[in-house]
């Protein structure tokens, strides 16, 4: 029981930390599939795309952890995601509350990442978080996304660990194969929705 506790601590101290740093590899320029190099050449002539796996709109369901994609109305994408560490607790109504949105967004950008491999934006806040937000006083927040997993899980062997815990800051995150098919097929303008 003590050895599956440290491992568990171990793989929790990992995310805290995994995120932070410069896109460095054990002291040696980063070779892995963070190195954004290849990644930025990519999207500045677009062939990160291919047609035959387009996905034309999106839909996450909070409660059930789960993100979706369609084309042409049929579902052609599936995958579960962590959400922000306050991501069930209603939707987001402030900058560092960790919760994730709720509501109609578009995507509005895709972002090579050494951290957390590659991101979708959100266009969060819209203009009925602002409303909302105005009216309470509060201060909306932003830079929400759809993302892959931090560094020391590039593999994917941590997934199970990392899909059963809330562990962002508010956005949806995903395992990095899954996040290749979405880099493959959702181009910005692409809608989605986030349901509770």
């Amino acid at each position: 029981m003590k050895m599956k506790f440290l491992g568990f601590a171990g793989i929790a101290i990992a995310l805290f930390i995994g995120g932070c740093g410069t896109p460095t590899y054990y002291g040696k320029v980063d070779k892995t599939p963070y190195d954004i190099r290849t990644c930025l050449r990519q999207l500045a002539n677009g062939s990160e795309i291919r047609q035959d796996m387009i996905i034309d709109r999106l839909v996450a369901y909070k409660s059930k952890r789960i993100l979706e994609g369609y084309r042409e109305g049929k579902k052609v994408f599936e995958s579960r995601m962590s959400l922000g560490k306050n991501g069930d607790k209603g939707p987001k109504m402030e900058a560092g509350d960790y919760k994730t949105p709720e509501g109609n967004y578009r995507i509005v950008r895709k972002k090579c990442d050494p951290r957390l491999y590659r991101s979708l934006m959100v266009s969060y806040p819209n203009k009925e978080d602002l409303a909302r937000c105005k009216a309470k006083g509060l201060c909306p927040g932003g830079y929400i996304t759809i993302h892959g997993q931090p560094k020391w899980n590039a593999d994917g062997r941590g997934d199970a660990y990392t899909l059963a815990h809330d562990w962002t800051e508010g956005c949806m995150a995903v395992p990095n194969k899954a996040m290749d098919r979405l880099w493959a097929g959702v181009r910005n303008g692409v809608p989605i929705t986030i349901h509770p």
